[in-house]
């Protein structure tokens, strides 16, 4: 996940962003600046997405959770423009996508937006390498171009000797990794995954996720990525969405989630969720310069470096990004955590 030292600017903004189901919509919402529920039953209509506002950062990696119904996946059709807001504005590297014609986001989608979906929709009849080289064609690019990028992503995702597989022959993790080179072959500014490994057996969407990680540290895309998993959320996101009855009710890192829920539906969301998984050295840690031995990061999650804190007799120094020391943390604090951690909160 990305350093936090400097906020990127937005890539990807939307504000009072609505989609309503029913007859006059429009005109609804026209006549109402924000309508509560009883209005929207009154009238008739659905609401999909209600009144969404939030800036998502180059760099970011960007997760919308919800129950399913939310509105998390409506929301992400919103703002890549797949289905039409009732309402709002999204701003995409500045450009106002509502108002962009139909052949400008046709060049928007083909050259700065990749998606993913949880069905891999591989094209049967071709290869690993055409299903992957299949964007580019579209563009027109030439066949020795589109070959030689479509190689290299293979590559990347881990696929290469598998170019000339047809999908059949492949896993379920392995198409999906097909999908995944598929849409980074066009090398996208804004990556759109939606649900991408709900369908995987755990052990393969837990590699999965180290991947994408992987990846990402690698490409620093700004991802916009829905699950309805928290654990994934935890170790995927730099900031999270809560979504509940197409609202947007909390945005905040998973540490601020569960340890300063905003409501209690958010609360009960991330009930079950260990503290350790979520809390970082930097919120356990002391002030005081006392540490010995070798830093632990402040960004580190306690849950992976508690054993290292707890086999030391005396506290460690927390460094920040650049090495400087800012403060200590000793066992005593990391052990009250983890015992924490073991009861329902």
């Amino acid at each position: 996940m990305r350093s936090s030292s400097m906020k990127p600017k937005a890539k990807l903004s939307c504000s009072d962003v609505w989609k309503l189901y029913g007859a006059d919509s429009e005109t609804f919402l026209k006549n109402r600046a924000s309508p509560g529920g009883e209005d929207l039953e009154r009238a008739g209509l659905v609401g999909a997405v209600r009144n969404v506002s939030l800036d998502i950062s180059e760099g970011e990696i960007f997760v919308i959770m919800g129950l399913s119904g939310s509105g998390k996946s409506t929301l992400v059709r919103c703002l890549s423009r797949l289905i039409e807001p009732t309402g709002g504005e999204v701003l995409f590297d500045g450009v106002d996508l509502l108002r962009a014609s139909e052949r400008e986001l046709i060049e928007i989608r083909r050259h700065k937006m990749g998606m993913v979906f949880q069905h891999f929709a591989l094209l049967p009849h071709l290869s690993v390498l055409q299903n992957v080289m299949f964007p580019l064609t579209v563009q027109a690019v030439g066949k020795v171009e589109a070959e030689e990028k479509a190689r290299d992503v293979v590559e990347l995702v881990g696929l290469k000797g598998r170019e000339g597989n047809f999908p059949r022959e492949l896993s379920g993790g392995q198409q999906q990794r097909v999908g995944i080179a598929r849409s980074l072959v066009t090398e996208p500014d804004l990556w759109f995954l939606d649900e991408p490994f709900s369908a995987l057996d755990p052990l393969i969407r837990r590699e999965m996720q180290d991947e994408f990680l992987s990846l990402q540290a690698r490409l620093h895309k700004t991802i916009v990525f829905i699950t309805h998993d928290f654990d994934e959320a935890v170790r995927l996101a730099d900031r999270i969405a809560i979504m509940k009855d197409g609202e947007v009710i909390q945005i905040a890192t998973p540490e601020v989630l569960v340890m300063n829920p905003a409501t209690d539906y958010v609360a009960e969301f991330t009930r079950h969720i260990p503290r350790s998984k979520v809390l970082t050295v930097a919120g356990l840690m002391k002030p005081e310069l006392k540490g010995k031995g070798v830093p632990v990061a402040a960004s580190d999650r306690i849950s992976n470096v508690a054993k290292h804190i707890i086999a030391s007799d005396e506290p460690l120094p927390v460094a920040d990004e650049t090495g400087r020391i800012i403060g200590s943390v000793d066992r005593v604090t990391v052990a009250g955590t983890l015992f924490e951690s073991g009861k329902t909160q």
